[in-house]
């Protein structure tokens, strides 16, 4: 998989480890990753990129946080509860030189419990398709409060998946058998 970017910080074409089929780890495709950064900077909702704090929930390789990083994100944190998923994401940190700018957390993004830090702007949720996860992990961190207000979500699913309620549906694409959602989080004034 190749992570192209040219941000501040010098990133520069570099390729990052392939996915873990044993583990059940299957990287976003060039493809659709290409759409999803193309639908978030050139979409008519602003590019919420540049200077955000991003979210990857079910990581895995971490492919799109790192696509974002490259791409002008101030901190990007990885959720993962597998260990050939953290294996992989430190790898590929690695390959990135990308260590200062990143966290990768053993935990279950369907249990986030309370955040204690600053709220973040970009979130990424891949989770196992058709699975139920995804609802499951957006209902953890808007409780848990861990979505800034308005922050953007890019939600990589196998069907089309109802927001949850409060969540803004802003976009919908699908690619082959990837259906790829955008959303926005409730504001500042939700209840």
């Amino acid at each position: 998989m190749r992570i192209i970017g040219g941000s501040a910080r010098g990133l520069k074409l570099a390729e990052v480890g392939e996915g873990d089929p044993a583990a059940h780890l299957r990287p976003t495709s060039d493809r659709v990753r290409e759409s999803i950064f193309n639908l978030l900077v050139n979409g008519t909702h602003g590019n919420p990129i540049p200077g955000a704090r991003v979210l990857d929930l079910f990581a895995g390789t971490g492919a799109l946080g790192l696509e974002a990083l490259s791409r002008g994100a101030a901190q990007v944190d990885f959720i993962d509860n597998g260990a050939a998923a953290r294996t992989l994401l430190r790898q590929n940190i690695e390959r990135m030189r990308a260590k200062e700018t990143t966290d990768i957390w053993r935990r279950d993004a369907c249990n986030m419990g309370e955040n204690r830090g600053p709220r973040y702007d970009l979130v990424f949720l891949d989770p196992p398709y058709e699975s139920g996860l995804g609802e499951r992990a957006l209902a953890s961190c808007l409780v848990g409060g861990w979505l800034a207000p308005n922050a953007m979500l890019v939600w990589e699913e196998g069907i089309v998946a109802a927001p949850p309620p409060g969540f803004e549906l802003l976009d919908r694409r699908r690619y082959g058998g990837t259906v790829v959602t955008l959303l926005r989080a409730p504001g500042a004034d939700a209840a």
